[in-house]
């Protein structure tokens, strides 16, 4: 049985299916190996057990009269801390939301709930989710499963962590400006992060709405794929139809390459090669627009941020993780005529985008620029941490900016994610080149 938390949940779901494995005994198997993990109270906010059996319980009965929901029905999973669980705490990593307590799920909660899926637990994030380096002193900071000294990458870092240990099948987390993608790439995960607007965020804790994304975390693009319709209440893109010999990439040469670590440039290098080879057609790209819209980002983000939670957070501003709270305050020197222009000057530079890359199938960067940095020197130098908090999400930030749909997938090499940057709205035909890559990169 110890075999299965190693497996993706695609395949548990097939071996619930066959008749294989029991709903009831997976679920027990994966809330044992939590309760066993000497970091599970780094990884998990906590645990639902009580739910999760009486969810498998369920799943068994509809398995045993041929009355599955969906391909993952009696499959455990985790859910960031900041999807509304009906009586069970959803805090956000915060202590300002101390014992908040929902009395209904969120609606994408409902919706996995409806495909039979069963709820672990809720897992630790960054602060109301506003750094993509995943370092929470207030709550706790989950481990990186290739370097125990560094940062796990955020904000959904409980939510890899439960993955990447073993101890959830796949995860639910949120993006924003890159917090599906970082902590996967940094943990080996594939992660997509679905166009604004696609998936409810009714019953979610925000940071900035109109950026606000949920998204899965998984050991594979099948389970990805499997995922996102349960999230919607919809059903799974065929991944059947895609080849990569007819696929057309383009590397967006436009600040995604600059200051890379040396491993993260071999390893991206590496991924391209392993395409090309495969058959797809890559060429570079400049999309100098790309530069003005990044240069908006202060505005955009901490602006709506910030006045998300300017109240909550002034009422106890010493509640917070300092580096957070200069973070969020920062959004307090921008006024409305500041918001508003970088509004007008985003949806400008998304029309050119889409004009630019309508003519590839996707773009190619890297995932992040960085390595997951160490732990020690972040929590000590207040200018390291703004640093890589930035370098970190660079490259996923353009996909929240130009408002499309993104994949990140693991390169082989540790903590080198490659990132397929697609259309909005266009996670079917991105999935299928995701998993048509995915075996190629291996």
């Amino acid at each position: 049985m110890k075999n299965w938390l190693g497996m993706t949940a695609a395949e548990l779901g097939r071996g619930i299916e066959n008749g294989s494995i029991d709903p009831v005994t997976l679920t027990e198997t994966y809330l044992a190996a939590i309760e066993a993990h000497p970091l599970k109270d780094r990884i998990y906010a906590r645990v639902t057990a009580d739910r999760a059996r009486a969810e498998a319980a369920a799943a068994a009965a509809r398995a045993g009269a041929g009355l599955r929901l969906s391909p993952l029905d009696g499959v455990p999973i985790s859910w960031k801390d900041l999807f509304d669980t009906a009586g069970c705490a959803t805090e956000a990593g915060t202590a300002l939301l101390k014992d908040r307590i929902p009395e209904a799920d969120a609606e994408v909660v409902r919706n996995a709930t409806a495909a039979g899926l069963v709820c672990l637990g809720k897992t630790h994030l960054s602060e109301l989710a506003f750094s993509g380096l995943g370092v929470n002193p207030i709550t706790a900071t989950p481990p990186c499963v290739n370097d125990a000294e560094a940062a796990p990458g955020g904000s959904s870092s409980g939510a890899a962590a439960s993955v990447a240990f073993g101890l959830a099948a796949a995860a639910i987390g949120s993006d924003t400006g890159g917090s599906v993608r970082v902590p996967s790439a940094w943990n080996d995960l594939v992660g997509l992060k679905t166009t604004a607007g696609r998936l409810s965020n009714a019953g979610v804790v925000p940071l900035a709405a109109r950026f606000d994304t949920a998204g899965p975390m998984t050991r594979s693009v099948e389970d990805a794929t499997l995922l996102l319709a349960a999230l919607e209440g919809g059903k799974p893109a065929d991944l059947q139809s895609t080849d990569l010999s007819n696929a057309r990439f383009a590397i967006l040469e436009t600040i995604a390459l600059d200051d890379l670590d040396e491993v993260i440039r071999d390893a991206f290098e590496a991924s391209v090669g392993k395409l090309r080879a495969a058959g797809a057609k890559i060429i570079s790209l400049e999309v100098p627009i790309v530069s003005d819209a990044m240069a908006q980002s202060a505005v955009l983000f901490s602006s709506e941020a910030y006045g998300t939670w300017k109240d909550t957070i002034e009422a106890n501003p010493d509640m917070m993780y300092g580096e957070i709270l200069q973070r969020f305050r920062s959004g307090a020197a921008h006024n409305a005529a500041d918001y508003v222009a970088a509004w007008q000057m985003l949806e400008c530079a998304r029309q050119v985008w889409f004009e630019t890359t309508a003519g590839f199938d996707a773009v190619l960067v890297p995932t992040t620029a960085n390595l997951p940095p160490k732990m020690a020197r972040l929590q000590t130098e207040e200018e390291y941490y703004k640093t890589a908090n930035l370098l970190t999400l660079r490259n996923t930030r353009i996909g929240n900016l130009m408002g499309v749909s993104a994949l990140t997938l693991p390169t082989g090499m540790p903590s080198c994610g490659m990132m397929l940057i697609g259309k909005a709205n266009g996670e079917a035909h991105l999935l299928r080149l995701g998993a048509a890559a995915e075996t190629v990169l291996g």
